[in-house]
């Protein structure tokens, strides 16, 4: 366990070499992927057949030797597992029923009734604690509260989350108790992700960024500070990432108030920034543009070393500032990888 470079960095090691993985590396940029979705039909057809799920999972392990493994499921199968309707359109993404009030809430099952639904999601992180090679580790995750409240709020995501910034001004005991809701189901999806095999969880806040002042404290910092708070009281010792996208500002402190033992950072940042900032307090992940891994090239090499020189002096993970895109090129990953190993 101890010779697994993330938990090194997790626990606070500098390491002369960061580990490396991307978010969404198990994607639509591969060609194995493609032909494993199609095998599944669709996309939430992949997400629930664990034997497939696992394979997506294990393919940019097999092919680029990543340093983690993150479970490929979706963070909207959770408000599903609640009594959510959810599709994915072709091209455009997911939809889901909506709640625009106390009525739509009170149509909502609990946090005991999710994992009738969510079980196939327990057997791949199962089946990939048994095949994945022993010096990878194995990331579990959920959405943050906020984010996928917006999801659910407004029945797909939009540019400004405005569907769900309304409902928490016009009605905000019905929006604190969908948030209240999603902190106590996280936890306990989060936990049977833990107890079938992952080493680390990952909370994933991508909207954090339009919360602000108090809002941001309130919706973005406190149900992650319940959520890591009652992991850790559960499972002593375990790694908590937490990734507040686009948190400005509110990346600062952001280790201390909510117990995350690694902050992640989208690119909207410079790393000095985040190492001057943010790493002082503790493990960061990230940065570089995901549209590196279009592009690629000497501005590919040059922009990789220099987000490793910056979080050189402090503990780091290597990673994207949000998730590889689908027209990604595969090869400019395997350069990434090859710059941060060999320099």
């Amino acid at each position: 366990m101890t010779d697994k470079t993330i938990l090194r960095a997790l626990k606070g090691e500098v390491l002369p070499t960061p580990p490396v993985w991307m978010m969404r590396q198990a994607g639509r940029y591969l060609p194995e992927y493609r032909a494993t979705r199609a095998k599944a039909g669709d996309f939430l057809s992949l997400c629930y057949n664990p034997e497939l799920a696992a394979e997506v999972t294990l393919q940019p392990i097999r092919r680029y030797g990543f340093d983690a493994a993150i479970l490929f499921a979706d963070i909207l199968l959770l408000p599903q597992a609640l009594g959510a309707d959810l599709w994915f359109v072709t091209g455009e993404g997911p939809r889901l029923s909506t709640i625009t009030g106390a009525e739509g809430f009170a149509k909502l099952k609990t946090k005991d009734d999710i994992h009738e639904t969510l079980n196939p999601v327990y057997e791949t992180v199962s089946i990939l604690s048994e095949e994945l090679p022993k010096e990878t580790t194995l990331i579990g995750f959920a959405g943050a509260p906020w984010t996928v409240a917006t999801y659910m709020i407004a029945g797909r995501g939009t540019k400004d989350q405005g569907p769900a910034h309304a409902l928490k001004a016009e009605d905000r005991e019905t929006f604190v108790k969908i948030i209240d809701l999603l902190t106590v189901s996280t936890i306990e999806y989060l936990s049977k992700q833990v107890e079938a095999g992952a080493e680390v969880v990952k909370i994933f806040d991508s909207w954090a960024g339009s919360l602000k002042g108090q809002d941001f404290e309130d919706f973005a910092v406190e149900p992650a500070r319940k959520i890591i708070a009652e992991m850790k009281a559960r499972f002593p010792g375990l790694p908590v990432i937490a990734f507040p996208r686009e948190a400005g500002e509110g990346y600062i402190g952001f280790h201390q108030k909510t117990g995350a033992d690694c902050v992640a950072l989208d690119n909207s940042i410079t790393p000095e920034w985040g190492a001057e900032h943010v790493q002082v307090s503790g493990c960061v992940q990230g940065n570089l543009a995901s549209s590196h891994m279009v592009t690629g090239g000497q501005a590919l090499i040059d922009e990789t070393r220099h987000v490793v020189k910056a979080f050189s002096k402090g503990p780091h993970i290597f990673n994207l500032g949000h998730g590889i895109t689908p027209d990604a090129d595969p090869e400019n990953v395997a350069l990434m990888v090859e710059t941060i190993r060999n320099g």
